[in-house]
């Protein structure tokens, strides 16, 4: 037998007593309010994927907030269901001219308005003990909120829901916008240029003393933490890019701490880009710098890489400008949008071989440009050429020694294919170079040697090289093929395997912490080492790097 079913006035008695003692909107559908869906739920962040190369751009699509309810985000037309208190609704939200409004459809004649994760108790506040807490749960809530923003790029928008006093207490610009002199009453306000999950960060933080960064945000984060004059914040963003500084986006961050007038954030990325410059060059990010830090890449002094290689980093940045300004890359064209940042690729400085075989065969010089630099590298009377004829400083590598002394004694140090090997920690970033080895105590002899680095069993470099050892007690520098980052706090293993004359000098007097500059290396023994070597004495007395160097000018 089925159950009697209630009229629409015991619906409403019914609902009502639901409703009873709850500090929330019960509304009809004659009285539904404007602009109270910002805050209806909050979710825990999403998991972000992270990429490489990060810019501050406007999305194509609505973005998703990484700090909110994927309903949150405002498109054409979004449903939201809610079941409070036994009361069912749905309702609709349209912003077709960019503003908040609600229209509402009910079974019953009773709407609530659901407010942010904590705050529908009715005794709430007694379930938070702390100040923070307590303001934690007005974050993205529209409980008591007398100001609401329109974050992002028209037709793209979301309404935030937010509370004055807690933005003007964290943020002068905000205490201006709001009780300065010029103070205006809008309780709408349109933000077009900062996208969605930044402005939620930064409230995230004005209301919870929380920083939540992703690779995806974080540039954006930058950007309004610079906008409201909100410096912890912006301190934080700086700390995070710099952590995950690589050469795959050390070129396009670069640009964009230009932008931001980070001159920390500059230097570091300078100090990536100078050790690993054929690396930073062929990112995918490179292509998208401005003009301004193209001229900056070209003229610079210290890059460690063959000129060949910035040739073709700036014929690819012109050819990805002609796609921006939608005209053809041909030769003519890369050329017309390099303009003067052409004369800054040091051409005279190549390899004659480099240049016949590949620049001079690009059609980018002009016939009489290139008989000029044939003429420079051949004759003896050279023409006066626009390109700069000096080549590159470069680096210049530093070489960490942990030996103090070294010795040879009859039938101590033999090669037989086993491995020696040491593993060390750095206190700031280094970009290892190679090793130097101990050569023969027998006279001059030939050596094959396999160097390795790693870092917890990975193996981020290895080299098969050969060394000619002259018989004396100096060390032989070999190298890797590229400069490898290395990270501060954490330890590496440096290991190498020598085949040659069997006896020859090892060190002793071993230091387990050796100063170079402003670089501090930290030494201990390693399981892999198979030869003797340790902190003490035997084999790999060097480690050769480049490091960090005193502020230089940005050109």
């Amino acid at each position: 037998m089925k159950p009697p079913v209630p009229s629409i006035q015991q619906e409403e008695d019914l609902c009502q007593d639901a409703c009873a003692g709850l500090p929330v909107n019960c509304l009809s559908l004659a009285a539904a309010e404007s602009c109270n869906n910002g805050g209806f739920s909050i979710t825990p962040p999403n998991s972000v994927s992270q990429r490489e190369a990060m810019q501050i751009l406007q999305p194509a699509s609505a973005p998703t907030s990484p700090l909110a309810s994927p309903n949150l985000t405002s498109t054409t037309s979004t449903t939201f269901s809610l079941n409070v208190a036994g009361c069912s609704s749905e309702m609709t939200t349209s912003n077709s001219n960019g503003s908040c409004s609600n229209t509402t459809s009910n079974s019953s004649s009773c709407l609530l308005l659901q407010h942010g994760q904590g705050t529908v108790d009715p005794n709430w506040q007694a379930t938070k003990p702390s100040v923070r807490e307590r303001n934690a749960a007005m974050f993205n809530n529209e409980l008591m909120a007398d100001v609401r923003f329109m974050v992002g790029n028209p037709g793209h928008t979301q309404c935030i829901p937010a509370h004055k006093y807690v933005l003007a207490t964290g943020s002068s610009v905000f205490y201006a916008m709001f009780y300065g002199g010029l103070a205006d009453d809008k309780e709408e306000i349109e933000v077009p240029d900062v996208e969605p999950p930044a402005f939620l960060t930064l409230l995230k933080y004005l209301y919870c003393d929380e920083i939540q960064l992703e690779a995806d945000t974080v540039l954006s984060t930058l950007y309004v933490a610079k906008k409201y004059i909100v410096p912890h914040l912006a301190r934080a963003c700086v700390n995070y890019l710099e952590t995950s500084l690589t050469a795959k986006n050390a070129c396009l961050l670069l640009s964009q701490s230009r932008l931001f007038e980070e001159p920390d954030l500059m230097q570091r990325c300078w100090e990536v880009i100078d050790a690993q410059a054929e690396m930073a060059l062929r990112s995918e990010g490179f292509v998208d710098i401005d003009m301004a830090t193209l001229e900056s890449v070209l003229s610079r002094e210290t890059l460690n890489c063959k000129e060949m290689h910035l040739f073709e980093a700036a014929l690819n940045w012109a050819g990805a400008e002609c796609l921006r300004k939608e005209i053809d890359a041909t030769a003519d064209n890369k050329r017309a949008v390099l303009g003067t940042a052409l004369f800054l690729v040091r051409l005279p400085t190549m390899s004659l071989e480099d240049f016949a075989n590949s620049a001079a065969q690009l059609g980018v010089l002009t016939p009489q440009e290139t008989i000029d630099i044939f003429l420079h590298f051949t004759a003896h009377s050279k023409p006066m050429l626009s390109f700069p004829t000096r080549a590159r400083a470069g680096l210049k590598p530093q070489v960490c020694h942990r030996f103090q002394s070294c010795a040879y004694r009859s039938n101590q140090w033999r090669y037989r294919g086993r491995c020696d090997s040491i593993q060390f920690s750095v206190d700031k970033r280094i970009f290892v170079v190679g090793f130097g080895l101990y050569g023969s105590s027998n006279g001059a002899a030939d050596y094959t040697v396999k160097i390795e680095l790693k870092r917890l069993g990975r193996v981020l470099a290895e080299h098969n090289t050969k060394f000619f050892s002259d018989g004396s007690s100096n060390t032989f520098h070999v190298y890797f093929e590229h400069p490898i980052q290395v990270e501060p706090e954490s330890y590496y293993t440096a290991s190498a395997i020598l085949d040659g004359v069997e006896l020859s000098y090892f060190g002793q007097e071993g230091m387990s912490e050796a100063a170079v500059g402003a670089v501090t290396f930290q030494f201990q023994c390693s399981s892999e080492s198979t030869n003797g070597t340790g902190v003490q004495g035997g084999q790999i007395p060097e480690l050769i790097f480049y490091g960090p160097s005193q502020p230089l000018e940005d050109h």
